[in-house]
């Protein structure tokens, strides 16, 4: 695994990157910095790489998961549900590739506003 720091403003919260091409690509390509964008109790945004859709890309993700949304060139942090969940989990817009995970409390999530400058860097950096 690939340890990766996540910053939203004030908050950090330490997180890790699984073997698929995509997280591959995205580790290579740190560090990488966006704008929030709220959905529910998702948090994405635009960045630079370019992956396709994997063949084990999923709608239906869990609490923590880290995902990469290839219809947006989007990094997504998935921390409770989305306004398409059918129940307290997690649900995309449309297939990600989970890309890792993110550890910590998770509700302190809640608290990043709409737009906040969010960093992503490897671990130790």
């Amino acid at each position: 695994m690939r340890e990766i720091r996540i910053t939203a403003g004030d908050l950090t919260l330490s997180g890790s990157l699984n073997d698929s091409q995509t997280a591959k690509l995205i580790w290579e390509g740190l560090p990488l910095e966006g704008r929030a964008n709220l959905w529910g109790d998702e948090i994405y945004f635009e960045i630079p790489i370019v992956a396709e859709q994997e063949t084990d890309a999923k709608q239906d993700v869990e609490v923590g998961d880290l995902g990469y949304w290839p219809s947006g060139r989007a990094f997504c942090i998935f921390f409770g549900p989305t306004p398409v969940s059918d129940d307290e989990r997690p649900r995309a817009y449309s297939p990600v590739n989970v890309i890792g995970r993110i550890s910590g409390d998770l509700a302190l999530l809640r608290q990043v506003p709409d737009g906040t400058r969010v960093h992503i860097v490897k671990a130790g950096e």
